[in-house]
């Protein structure tokens, strides 16, 4: 069997734990149907606390090396997906 090379997704949503509004923002990622994406934490983390402490949850699109503060809704989901 062949190894096949681990790609980590091209999104990545920055949220806290025990965080209700990273809650709500997964609940419209699935209702947006947004791909695959990775979870970071950035509890403990002194960098990345530094760079989303006030702004959780952030979805990154590591591709394009943009990012989607919080609120977002479906449709603003959607839109940052497609590029627009």
């Amino acid at each position: 069997m062949q190894d096949v090379p681990t790609v980590a997704p091209p999104l990545t949503l920055f949220q806290r734990d025990d965080c209700h509004l990273c809650d709500l923002a997964l609940e419209v990622l699935a209702l947006a149907r947004a791909p695959e994406f990775e979870s970071v934490f950035i509890d403990d983390n002194d960098a990345l606390e530094s760079r989303y402490g006030v702004r959780v949850p952030v979805l990154r699109d590591e591709t394009r090396g943009i990012e989607l503060d919080w609120p977002f809704d479906v449709a603003a989901v959607s839109r940052f997906l497609a590029g627009a």
